[in-house]
C-alpha cells in the first residue's frame, strides 16, 4: 500500500500554528506536573517563586506504569463489549458512515461495580494521592507514544480518511492536530474511545481516592470534598449517559486525532480536572450550610441549562419535527440545514457554554477563597470555551455564508447575555 503524503488545502493554521504546535507539546505537560506539586505543597500558591518541583525520584513509581496500561485496557476490555447499541456517525466525505458503540455509561457503571467490590475487599484507593505525578508522567508518556504511532500510521491511510486541518504537510503542526481523522484498529476507533472513556471515568476514580485519602487523614469526609466528587461524577455521567451527542462534535466531526486531543484526553482532563479534590486533601475546607446551599443551586443552574440547550440542539439536529422543537423559529441556509434562533439558543450562541462555566465556578467555590489554584480550572475553561467559539465562529461563516451573518444579527451574543 502507499504513502499518503497528499495534502490537502492550505488553510488558516490554529493555535499558533507550527509555533504554537511546537510549544504547546512542551508546556502543557510540564503545567500540569506544576500543578500537581503545587497542589500538594504547603503553600498551594502558583505564583510561587522559585517554583516547587519535585525530587526526580517522586516522579516515577513502576506501579503507575501498571495501572495506566491495566487502566487503558480495562476500558478498552469495555468498549469492545456487546453492550448498549450501535449509532452511525455524521456523514464522511466519501459518503459512508462510521458505526460507533453507545456503551460508555455502561462502563462507568461496571467500573463503578468493581471499585465497590475492590473497596470492600480493602484496597487502598487513597494511596493514588501519592501517585499522581508518576501517573501523570506516564499518562504523558502514553500521550506522546500514541500520538506518534497516529501520525506514522496515518501516511498509509486513505486521502478522503484524513483531517484537513491537520495535513499541512507540516510534521510538526500535523502531529500536534492530527492527520487522520477518525483513525481505527479493526472497529475500535482510538479516538472516539479517547474521547469519553478512559479520561474521564479516570477523573472520577482520581476524585474519589481523593477523598478517600481524606478519609484516611481525617475519619470522614468533608463536606466540599463530598460536594466536589458529587458536583463532577454527574458532570461525567451526563456526558457518558448522551454519549451520542458526541457523535456531532468539532473534535468528532472535524478535528484530526493528534497529541493535541491525545494528551487532553489521556492526561489534561484527568489530572487538572481533578485538582480542587487533590487541593482538598492537604487543604481542608469547611462550608456553612448556607454557603453549600448557595454552592449546590449555582452548580443546579448551571446544570440545568447545560442540560436543556444541548439536548434541545440534539433533538433538533435528529428531528427537526418533534413537538418539542418544531415550533421554534429557524433560519434557512444554503446548505440545506437550519439554524436556531429561538429557544435556548436565541439566547446566546452557546448557551451550553454557559451552562459548563457556572457549572466550573461551583467546582471551585467548595475550595473557599485562600488560594488560586483550585480557580485555575475556571480560568482555563473560560479561555477553552472562548477559544472554541472562535474556532466554531470561523467554522459556521465559512460553512453558513450570509445565513451565517443574519443568523449573528439575530443572536448578538456568543457565551454571556448582554456583555459577550
Amino acid at each position: 500500500m502507499k504513502l499518503n503524503k497528499q495534502k490537502s488545502p492550505q488553510a488558516e493554521k490554529e493555535f499558533g500554528g507550527t509555533l504554537g504546535a511546537t510549544c504547546i507539546p512542551v508546556f502543557l505537560p510540564l503545567t500540569v506536573l506544576y500543578l500537581l506539586c503545587v497542589c500538594r505543597s504547603p503553600a498551594a500558591s502558583v505564583l510561587q517563586w522559585p517554583p516547587v518541583l519535585p525530587p526526580t525520584a517522586q516522579l516515577w513509581d513502576p506501579l503507575a506504569l501498571v495501572l495506566i496500561l491495566g487502566w487503558m485496557a480495562l476500558q478498552s476490555f469495555f468498549y469492545l463489549l456487546p453492550m448498549g447499541k450501535v449509532s452511525e456517525g455524521m456523514v464522511l466525505t466519501d459518503g459512508s458512515r462510521l458505526k460507533y458503540p453507545i456503551n460508555g455509561f455502561h462502563a462507568l457503571c461496571v467500573t463503578a461495580v468493581l471499585l465497590t467490590l475492590s473497596l470492600w475487599l480493602g484496597m487502598p484507593l487513597g494511596y493514588l494521592f501519592e501517585l499522581l505525578l508518576p501517573l501523570a508522567v506516564c499518562a504523558i508518556g502514553v500521550s506522546f507514544l500514541l500520538s506518534l504511532y497516529l501520525y506514522i500510521c496515518s501516511f498509509w491511510a486513505p486521502h478522503h480518511a484524513l483531517a484537513q486541518g491537520g495535513n499541512t504537510g507540516n510534521p510538526l503542526y500535523d502531529f500536534f492536530m492530527g492527520r487522520e481523522l477518525n483513525p481505527r484498529i479493526g472497529s475500535f476507533d482510538l479516538k472516539y474511545f479517547c474521547e469519553l472513556r478512559p479520561g474521564l471515568i479516570g477523573w472520577v476514580v482520581i476524585n474519589l481516592g481523593m477523598l478517600m485519602k481524606e478519609v484516611e487523614l481525617r475519619d470522614s469526609a468533608s463536606l466540599a470534598m463530598i460536594l466536589v466528587n458529587s458536583f463532577q461524577l454527574l458532570y461525567v455521567a451526563d456526558a457518558l449517559w448522551n454519549e451520542e451527542a458526541v457523535l456531532t462534535t468539532m473534535d468528532i466531526v472535524h478535528d484530526g486525532f493528534g497529541f493535541m486531543l491525545v494528551f487532553g484526553d489521556l492526561a489534561w482532563v484527568p489530572f487538572t480536572y481533578s485538582l480542587q479534590a487533590a487541593f482538598l486533601v492537604v487543604h481542608p475546607q469547611s462550608l456553612s450550610p448556607l454557603g453549600a446551599t448557595a454552592i449546590i443551586t449555582l452548580n443546579g443552574a448551571g446544570y440545568y441549562i447545560f442540560r436543556k440547550s444541548n439536548s434541545q440542539k440534539n433533538q433538533f439536529r435528529r428531528n427537526p419535527t418533534h413537538p418539542s422543537v418544531a415550533n421554534l423559529e429557524t433560519i434557512a441556509t444554503a446548505t440545506g440545514k437550519r439554524l436556531l434562533v429561538s429557544g435556548w439558543w436565541g439566547l446566546v450562541r452557546h448557551p451550553n457554554y454557559l451552562g459548563d462555566l457556572l457549572m466550573a465556578l461551583a467546582w471551585s467555590l467548595p475550595c473557599g477563597f485562600n488560594h488560586l489554584l483550585p480557580y485555575f480550572y475556571v480560568v482555563y475553561f473560560t479561555v477553552l470555551l472562548i477559544h472554541r467559539e472562535a474556532r466554531d465562529e470561523r467554522h459556521c461563516r465559512a460553512k453558513y455564508g450570509l445565513a451565517w451573518d443574519s443568523y449573528c444579527r439575530r443572536v448578538p451574543y456568543r457565551i454571556f447575555p448582554y456583555i459577550y
